[in-house]
């Protein structure tokens, strides 16, 4: 499809801010899928693009993380690799059936989330005991990975809180792991899409310029500066997506509540 100079100007800002967001608190498909489907780019090549330039930035804020010493690659490969089979049956589902009904049960899951950091007692920087195990953990991240493959926004989001609540892990190393996880999640729907041929290559590559140098920023805070500000910018993040799904007339849970809001 034709991409005027105008997308590009747009579209290559809107990356670099959803890295800068993915880094530290996920969610960055919040701003970028609705700039995609804004821009006149196709529901699932928006989905397909967004997954390429997503895929480097989150690979470049994991080199970072990893050479700050936050990340197990051992201990959560695992979970990695549970998310990357879940991710590519969510990539290969989504380019079969309508994604639609996924946003009657998403907010709900931001809503649970966003409650979860705003209640939660204070987080610290060190480790706690993890309530599941390197198998219970892989479960978890297999379904978050399915629904990264299947539609993506919040998927950061959801994986720090899994770290965090069911893992044990302090707020900053979740963070790292999260990445990590993610990136395999994003490689493996990324596959999926590209063996679907609905990736835009140009533009998914300007914007991935723009989501790395975004990342790196992202990651750089948060070693810097630890969980400070995170913590509130995650529970921004879930309560922005609810918001962001429900304020569509046509999102299926107000069909289950026989309710159409007026926004």
């Amino acid at each position: 499809m034709h991409l005027t100079a105008e997308t590009f100007f747009f579209l290559i800002p809107v990356a670099f801010v959803a890295g800068v967001i993915d880094s530290l608190a996920g969610g960055g498909g919040l701003l970028t899928i609705p700039a995609l489907i804004a821009a006149g780019i196709p529901p699932l090549q928006a989905l397909a693009t967004n997954k390429l330039q997503s895929a480097l930035g989150t690979g470049s804020a994991v080199l970072t993380f990893f050479r700050a010493g936050r990340i197990d690659l051992k201990a959560f490969a695992l979970p990695a690799a549970g998310a990357f089979v879940g991710s590519v049956l969510g990539a290969t589902t989504v380019q079969h059936v309508n994604p639609s009904f996924l946003s009657a049960f998403v907010p709900i899951l931001l809503i649970a989330m966003g409650l979860y950091f705003l209640l939660a007692p204070p987080m610290s920087e060190v480790d706690r005991h993890a309530r599941l195990g390197r198998w219970g953990m892989m479960a978890v991240c297999s379904g978050i990975g399915f629904y990264d493959g299947f539609f993506g926004p919040g998927t950061g989001s959801f994986l720090t809180t899994a770290l965090v609540a069911l893992g044990g892990l302090a707020l900053v190393r979740a963070i790292a792991n999260t990445k990590f996880i993610n990136l395999s999640t994003n490689i493996a729907g990324l596959m999926a899409m590209i063996a679907g041929g609905k990736v835009l290559w140009i533009l998914g590559l300007s914007m991935a310029s723009a989501n790395i140098a975004g990342n790196q920023v992202g990651a750089w805070l948060a070693i810097r500066y630890g969980g400070r500000g995170v913590r509130p910018l995650l529970v921004v993040m879930s309560f922005a997506l609810t918001i962001k799904l429900l304020a569509d007339p046509n999102n299926p849970l107000w069909q289950l509540l026989h309710f159409k809001p007026k926004f």
